[in-house]
């Protein structure tokens, strides 16, 4: 970009294993923050053992670890907390995903930074939160997503429960997260007092589940399972047709009179039942019915070619190779070739976040453990002899 990054000379740590803490920090990074990771020196942030391995290096930790810099500090040693203390004294940022309690432990909670660094904002990443009867427990995005209700809506009516295939509670919580953290910076600027964030990742996915908790709100009812179809909008779901599935989504009379049209079913724009999305929705089982046998004698490609004719929103059913090699994703340039630190050659998914026509670049590659502890070590001695003079 030739523009100067908006988060460039804002000092981020991150102390983060797994997902979303470090979710959290690239999404900082990309917008220009100097991120700086610290890592157990032995086997460092738990992502790194997840295959992919190509050549020894993880392409799961590559791909949420760009643009950072990592040292190797082990938090039990006193010296290396000494160092780690004085990182964060001099960052604007601090993010963490321990479970609540073992920051203090290890003298680098909150409270610890109140007097040497008053601007630091400490953003803290749990299951639950830092407080509350449930706050020491700790979570996975497959226990999250059970108890925020996630997984009592998602699948077939009638079947097991099962989880949504991207891990969307580590993810939300990681943007909340990035979210709040920006938006206290501004704060910051004007006040000059930091502060602690607090971000669960259950709270976080009862946020993204809006519609879910208004309609029980409203309704008294809990959502229940539909599959891919919509409880207030019709057709809006996978349709089966002669060789396989497509989606597509008519969610409001003049798209649902498009599909009539293509149909060649003016009769049905007159059936009660189909009045409107709403009436659509009580009945869209026998709808779907309707639609399928006509589905039944075209294949998905024809069926697509349609409806993208008459406006009316429609999908194939990708799978990750099909989606990251389409045309649309070539144009906006988001899939980036990405050197790792063994000199291995790989592609990641970069920030899908244009600004005035421009992606956000990958300044860094991933780390490798420690990279950088050198580098920051001296930094760190540099200014306490300076501070001294």
């Amino acid at each position: 970009m030739k523009n100067e990054l908006a988060l460039a000379g804002v000092r981020v740590i991150e102390i983060c294993n797994v997902a979303a803490g470090p979710f959290c920090g690239m999404l900082l990074a990309d917008m220009g923050a100097d991120l700086v990771k610290i890592e157990h020196p032995e086997g460092g942030d738990s992502l790194r053992a997840w295959p992919p391995i190509s050549e020894g290096f993880s392409e799961n930790f590559a791909s949420l670890n760009r643009n950072k810099r990592s040292v190797a500090l082990n938090l039990k040693d006193a010296n290396d907390v000494r160092l780690a203390k004085a990182l964060i004294a001099d960052a604007d940022v601090l993010i963490e995903n321990n479970r609540p309690g073992v920051m203090d432990r290890l003298g680098l909670g909150y409270t610890a930074f109140n007097d040497i660094n008053a601007r630091l904002l400490y953003c803290s990443i749990s299951a639950y939160g830092q407080t509350g009867p449930r706050s020491q427990e700790g979570g996975f995005d497959l226990t999250m997503q059970a108890m925020s209700g996630i997984m009592s809506i998602t699948g077939e009516a009638g079947g097991a429960p099962v989880k949504c295939g991207v891990p969307l509670a580590d993810f939300s919580a990681g943007l909340y997260a990035a979210f709040s953290i920006v938006a206290e910076l501004r704060r910051v600027t004007q006040s000059g007092h930091g502060s602690h964030i607090d971000i669960s990742m259950l709270g976080a996915t009862l946020g993204i589940a809006a519609l879910q908790t208004s309609e029980y709100f409203g309704s008294g009812h809990d959502p229940v399972k539909m599959g891919s179809a919509h409880p207030r909008n019709a057709p809006y779901q996978v349709f089966r047709c002669r060789d396989g599935h497509f989606g597509m989504a008519a969610g409001n009379n003049a798209l649902w009179a498009a599909v009539c049209k293509v149909l060649e079913h003016p009769d049905w724009l007159e059936d009660h039942r189909f009045a409107s999305p709403s009436q659509r929705a009580r009945h869209q089982d026998e709808l779907r019915q309707m639609l399928e046998a006509d589905f039944a004698f075209g294949e998905a490609p024809s069926w697509l070619e349609r409806f993208r004719a008459a406006g009316v929103p429609c999908a194939p059913i990708n799978k990750y190779s099909d989606v990251l090699a389409d045309p649309q994703v070539e144009h906006m340039q988001w899939v980036q070739a990405l050197t790792l630190p063994n000199g291995v050659e790989t592609r990641t998914f970069g920030s899908p976040i244009k600004l005035s026509g421009h992606g956000l670049p990958i300044r860094r590659a991933p780390p490798a453990l420690g990279e950088h502890t050198e580098e920051i070590i001296a930094a760190i001695n540099a200014r306490q002899v300076e501070e001294k003079q």
